[in-house]
């Protein structure tokens, strides 16, 4: 079992291996000695894979065990279900030492985080991310979060797990199109700092080495929370593709998933940092065939003054500012501070002839 050490405000492990949801109380309990209730928050269809072992094994070990289900999809991640949620805790009494444990993939983990960290202002939670994107990326880091209508992750806190466990075998289950999902964020750890894992991705396609890629996404991960765990930083380089992603995900109301949303980000940026010369032609080729390859999007087909719009509302604007996370070459990128006009004119240009590969 491949142990992850997260070097937080509150340290927390970070456990990876194949098929081990069976050992998940005992894992669960010597982390929680002193709790006496978990509640597992899930959603439908996760609910339906493992949910039951998952309980059952947690009340093996001398737990009582309550299930929340929610209905599986990124508008379930509202303030709705957060209230609802919140409730329910409190309808089954749950106290300050008891526990939340998220079962499932990037909006159970971001809700259920939420409410871990606002309820009784703060009871301990635990992740089992079962999507390829919850285990590199969502599960880790302490982001917590629900979209309001306005746009997406825009009320949250920092508050870190006390244990995350990766269950490589869990992504057997996922159907492609999940899978694939979640490929942008790994694709996005290789342009970010990791030319070996991008070699890998562009070598291997979807039939990568899970046990490889998974955890060197966390490790890369770790080392940019561990210096600047409140995205004040160096961590804003996680959003890579984000800004305008994000923006994707607002203007087709949640129906566009997450990780394509981001290959449509990553795809635009590309071309923008193109265009004005940041990046060479063999640097965005490579970026832009291996979304190809992976069967995501290169491009948006929204329209670029109505993503511009929607990219107002990104959490890292500050005023009349904000910050762009620009490739230079595979393994390297630069956070760059830009006016909003500016960063208007930098997504134009990448659509302008000069941007195109």
């Amino acid at each position: 079992m491949k142990r992850i050490e997260i070097n937080a405000s509150q340290p927390y492990p970070v456990l990876a291996d194949r098929c081990f949801l069976s050992e998940a109380g005992t894992l669960i309990r010597r982390c929680a000695e002193d709790a006496g209730k978990a509640a597992v928050v899930t959603d439908d269809i996760v609910d339906g894979l493992y949910g039951d072992a998952v309980t059952e094994s947690i009340r093996g070990t001398g737990f009582a065990v309550c299930r929340f289900i929610l209905p599986h999809g990124e508008a379930s991640k509202n303030g709705e279900n957060y209230l609802k949620l919140l409730n329910f805790l409190a309808e089954e009494r749950l106290s300050r030492s008891d526990l939340i444990v998220a079962l499932g993939g990037g909006v159970v983990g971001d809700l259920a985080g939420f409410a871990a960290a606002t309820y009784l202002r703060g009871i301990r939670y635990i992740q089992i991310p079962t999507t390829l994107l919850a285990q590199v990326d969502s599960s880790v880091g302490g982001k917590t979060a629900i979209d309001l209508p306005t746009g997406k992750n825009l009320a949250g806190v920092f508050y870190p797990p006390a244990l995350v466990l990766c269950d490589i075998g869990t992504l057997d289950t996922l159907p492609e199109d999940v899978f694939t999902d979640g490929c942008a964020e790994v694709i996005k750890y290789g342009i970010l700092g990791d030319e070996a894992l991008f070699r890998h991705l562009e070598e291997r396609g979807t039939g990568f080495d899970r046990e490889y890629v998974i955890p060197r996404c966390i490790e890369r991960k770790r080392a940019l929370v561990a210096e600047d765990e409140f995205d004040r930083g160096k961590r804003q380089l996680l959003n890579l593709g984000h800004t305008l992603g994000h923006a994707a995900e607002m203007l087709s109301r949640y129906r566009l998933s997450h990780g394509r949303a981001v290959a449509m980000g990553l795809a635009e940026v590309t071309r923008a940092a193109l265009a004005d010369g940041s990046c060479s032609r063999e640097c965005a080729s490579r970026i832009l065939a291996v979304l190809r390859r992976f069967g995501l999007p290169d491009r948006s087909e929204y329209p670029g003054e109505d993503l511009y719009q929607a990219m107002l509302s990104d959490k890292k604007r500050r005023g009349e500012r904000t910050s762009l996370i620009v490739p230079e070459e595979i393994g390297r990128c630069v956070i760059r501070s830009c006016t909003l006009e500016e960063m208007r004119e930098f997504f134009r240009r990448g659509r302008r002839p000069g941007g195109s590969v």
